[in-house]
């Protein structure tokens, strides 16, 4: 089969891997019927993160079982499937608590398994997919793809800053991850939504998704901005999906005492300060999401069309131009690439 290799910063190639095949016999094959390309990609693409050899690309993904182990017990051959970027039993004490991201016995799908190719084995099928109702028709493939992380992580992320009716929300991040926070937290009932974003395109699709306002200001400048909108007190939630230092202190900023921040953003070199956070008072939930919590909500919620996420992806690409898709990416030329199969 074909899979998408990163050799170095900037060197990511399609070439042909071996076939997956039934490891262990809580595994499951499938086809791809989509993939993607994740903001959290870059790091390692941009060469933020150690490279120490190549690495398989690619965590989000669609598609139908080809094959499942003998104690695979909720998936049969042929069914159309979602899955999470976490490796998850769905069954440990950390799992039936809520965070599958940290499954007890999970693992990552980056760098392991590597999404972005033509096939892959899933581990802890039962855990870690879920089958949708019948195969869906194609327009649904996309937001389903979304589903399996960045929706799912926005999700995530609204729940843990718990957003909810009557309150005011801010989201630190315009990327995918953001855009689909301020879709959570329209369908979580908030009455006012701080989309933070200093490009138009992406101003527009948080509108889109229900953003009542826009934030263009960073830093200082960023926190000072939702305080006026909310009589100096800041947000009751707010969401940070990007994972800098200054991004998240924006966040915590912006957040009122006594308020929650789901950060989501994956963190890199970022160190937060004792005793500010001591004396703001703010409830932090967050890291990697928990995204198969959600998955049957989500999934139930784009097949019965009460949410439409696929707009977050802003230019298709065979899976042969997975090169451009990071380039287009990296350059902020698209905000998320579909790559289809």
């Amino acid at each position: 089969m074909r899979g998408a290799i990163l050799h170095a910063p900037g060197d990511v190639r399609l070439e042909q891997r071996d076939d997956p095949t039934i490891i262990e016999p809580t595994d499951a094959v499938i086809r791809l019927a989509a993939t993607c390309i994740c903001g959290s990609d870059l790091w390692p693409y941009r060469g933020l993160e150690p490279l120490e050899q190549p690495i398989l690309m690619g965590h989000e993904y669609v598609g139908i079982v080809e094959a499942v182990g003998a104690d695979v017990r909720t998936l049969d051959v042929g069914d159309f499937v979602v899955g999470s970027f976490a490796i998850s039993d769905n069954t440990c004490e950390i799992c039936q608590a809520g965070y599958t991201g940290r499954c007890a016995h999970g693992s990552f799908v980056h760098g392991t398994i590597g999404t972005q190719s033509e096939y892959a084995r899933i581990p802890l099928a039962d855990g870690t997919l879920v089958a949708t109702p019948g195969r869906p028709d194609d327009h649904l493939i996309p937001g389903l793809l979304a589903a399996s992380d960045v929706l799912g992580t926005g999700w995530f992320a609204a729940v843990s800053a718990e957003v909810g009716p009557g309150k005011t929300v801010a989201v630190v991040g315009d990327g995918a991850v953001g855009l689909m926070g301020v879709l959570a937290a329209k369908q979580l009932g908030a009455e006012r939504i701080i989309a933070m974003s200093r490009h138009p395109e992406r101003q527009a699709l948080a509108r889109f998704y229900g953003a009542t306002d826009i934030v263009e200001e960073r830093g200082d400048d960023g926190v000072a901005r939702v305080k006026e909108i909310t009589n100096g007190l800041g947000a009751h939630s707010v969401i940070e999906a990007v994972g800098t230092q200054e991004s998240m202190m924006q966040a915590i900023r912006s957040t009122r005492p006594g308020g929650h921040m789901g950060f989501v953003g994956v963190t890199h070199d970022t160190q937060l300060p004792g005793d500010e956070l001591f004396f703001s008072q703010v409830h932090l939930v967050g890291g990697p999401a928990s995204v198969r919590r959600f998955l049957p909500q989500l999934i139930d919620l784009i097949c019965n069309g009460q949410i439409d996420p696929s707009h977050v992806f802003d230019l298709t690409l065979p899976l042969d131009q997975v090169a451009e898709g990071y380039r287009a990416m990296d350059e902020r030329r698209a905000i998320k690439t579909l790559l289809t199969l």
